[in-house]
């Protein structure tokens, strides 16, 4: 029997401990040969990262052995960490950084790679028995240095193939062998701002010869290069104010090969992040996010494109060989999940999920996107959670608690995934508005540079822009509004609390307080991320002080 109760006091099957169950991570899905490869993160063993692969019989089991961990700290943040051709595998352990080779049914032996020296990205150059690599090198103290790198497989000798730019990422390649593609970037840009797409040959001594950019630079950040069967590179450009899809030749002229509002690429957090996968046809898989949900596509050397459809609304590192793409997916319904698609049959199949849902999926609140107006004229975004619970309702004259949600990262962006800590609240009777504040991705280049010099505004102001919308549609209580985020996400809610008087509460966790403290202590990878978000350092040390909730930390009245 349904019951009326008050919002806020449902009783709900989703507990607190389910929040926090050991479901494994899944990540970096990889196709070599007849066999799957990925990384799975598992609470339950310290958080250690192994590589797994499940064999063309179905079987699964893991790679790298009880007390090896698999996960590089290039920009700390890490990224990609291993690679496998031909049945052997190179990886990144995460407790020396250095580079290890484990042959099928062998145990892994070292390279022999210096100590100080991080790696990220590897690729396989059998013609030169080398692997190619972003390296981080931290053996000079102060700030590392970071390049590309040869690493030989025969005793890990180390050589630098290109110095002398602040940061590399994504080598390719090409599949003659004859040149390497990467993309580049400089301080104070980070690489949604200005990555730059080069090329250069490869010299018979195996260095790199004259280097030419292709693409991208300030205002035209570029994303994943591939190279495609017939010597073409494909890249994520930004040229448009959107990252989509380009064929160039070596000359630079670029093709568009889906001009769409929408956002084929992502900020570059973690190396070796994909969105999509030449084929060796000469199609293309690619995948996009338009309007907050993800969608793939097949697009073939005359611009046709066939639309694939998913069961997932998110979908996380495409990879794929020939007609077998593997992916990471996931929907409001759907715990995360690696999935294989073989486009030959068109069947989708799933390899490996991160767990199972704990609960009746009749508890889980179903997303809303929303767009409302904000300060100045803008235009916010995010994602509404009402309160769904099937065994309560409220009385009519009653309307919900609100809780607004702040993502982490100021590039992040709220994605409809299930997600229990939101469900937590819904069936709980308490409506979440995940928010898209101006600064996230999804939008386009001049919405995620809304935040550029005014971080600490216009996130906040957007934030309350969508409480008070709902609030005046009669879809939360204007008296019951709350506000809870992390790190980055946890400084807007500091922010909001001290400048504003909208939020009754709010929990701020491993939120940033001292805006200067963080511009002094962080990592070279986000060192000078400030200068663009609040100005430079420390010439505008005032602004600062006056957006820094620790220095305001009187005015916050909320509980």
């Amino acid at each position: 029997m349904t019951q009326i109760a008050p919002y806020g006091t449902w009783r709900s099957p989703i507990s607190a401990a389910m929040l926090v169950s050991r479901q494994v991570s899944l990540n970096w899905p990889q196709i070599d040969g007849t066999d799957i490869y990925w990384v799975e993160g598992r609470p339950q063993e310290g958080g250690r990262n192994v590589l797994v692969r499940r064999t063309v019989d179905g079987s699964i089991s893991d790679v790298t052995p009880v007390g090896m961990n698999v996960r590089t700290l290039v920009h700390e943040y890490g990224g990609r960490s291993f690679v496998v051709d031909q049945g052997e595998v190179f990886f990144v352990e995460f407790n020396d950084q250095c580079l290890y080779r484990q042959r099928s049914g062998e145990a892994p032996v070292a390279l022999g790679t210096p100590a100080g020296v991080r790696f990220a990205e590897m690729l396989v150059d059998r013609q030169r028995n080398r692997l190619i690599a972003v390296a981080e090198d931290h053996r000079e103290g102060g700030e590392p240095q970071n390049y590309l790198a040869a690493v030989d497989l025969t005793n890990g000798t180390l050589t630098p193939l290109l110095t002398g730019r602040d940061f590399v990422a994504a080598p390719r390649l090409s599949p003659d062998g004859a040149w390497l593609a990467w993309l580049a970037w400089d301080h104070p840009n980070m690489p949604w701002d200005a990555a730059e797409l080069w090329v250069a040959p490869i010299q018979t001594d195996g260095s790199l010869g004259e280097a030419r950019q292709l693409a991208g630079g300030p205002g035209d950040s570029c994303f994943q290069p591939e190279w495609t069967t017939d010597g073409h590179l494909l890249v994520v450009s930004e040229r448009t104010g959107w990252w989509n899809l380009y064929r160039l030749d070596l000359a630079g002229y670029a093709t568009p090969l889906y001009p769409l509002e929408a956002e084929f690429g992502q900020p570059l957090w973690q190396l070796g992040m994909r969105t999509y996968v030449p084929l060796t046809d000469g199609r293309v898989l690619a995948t996009f996010l338009q309007q907050g949900r993800w969608s793939m596509v097949v697009i073939d050397r005359h611009g046709q494109r066939r639309p694939i459809d998913l069961p997932v609304s998110v979908v996380h590192i495409v990879n794929g060989a020939d007609h077998r793409i593997v992916f990471i997916g996931s929907s409001p319904t759907t715990p995360t999940t690696l999935f294989l698609l073989n486009l030959a049959d068109q069947t989708l199949s799933p390899i490996r999920r991160s767990g199972d849902l704990p609960v009746d999926p009749a508890y889980l609140s179903l997303p809303e996107m929303i767009s409302f107006p904000s300060t100045g004229g803008r235009t916010a975004y995010g994602i509404f959670y009402p309160p769904h619970n099937p065994d309560f309702i409220a009385s009519e004259d009653e309307q919900p608690p609100l809780l607004v949600m702040i993502h982490g990262g100021p590039t992040a962006a709220a994605q409809p995934t299930l997600r229990l800590s939101i469900q937590y609240w819904t069936s709980r009777g308490i409506g979440v508005l995940d928010v898209n504040y101006g600064g996230s991705t999804g939008f386009g280049r001049a919405y995620r540079e809304l935040l550029n010099g005014a971080w600490g505004v216009v996130d906040v102001e957007d934030c309350i822009a969508g409480a008070q919308f709902l609030a005046a549609s009669g879809r939360a209580d204007p008296d019951r509004l709350l506000i809870t985020g992390g790190s980055a996400g946890g400084f807007t809610v500091l922010a909001a609390l001290a400048f504003h008087r909208v939020f009754r509460a709010g929990a701020s966790h491993f939120g940033v307080a001292d805006l200067a403290a963080l511009a002094r202590d962080t990592h070279k990878f986000e060192s000078r991320y400030l200068d663009r978000l609040i100005g430079p350092y420390p010439e505008r040390a005032d602004l600062y002080q006056s957006r820094s909730p620790l220095y305001h930390a009187d005015q916050i009245t909320s509980t």
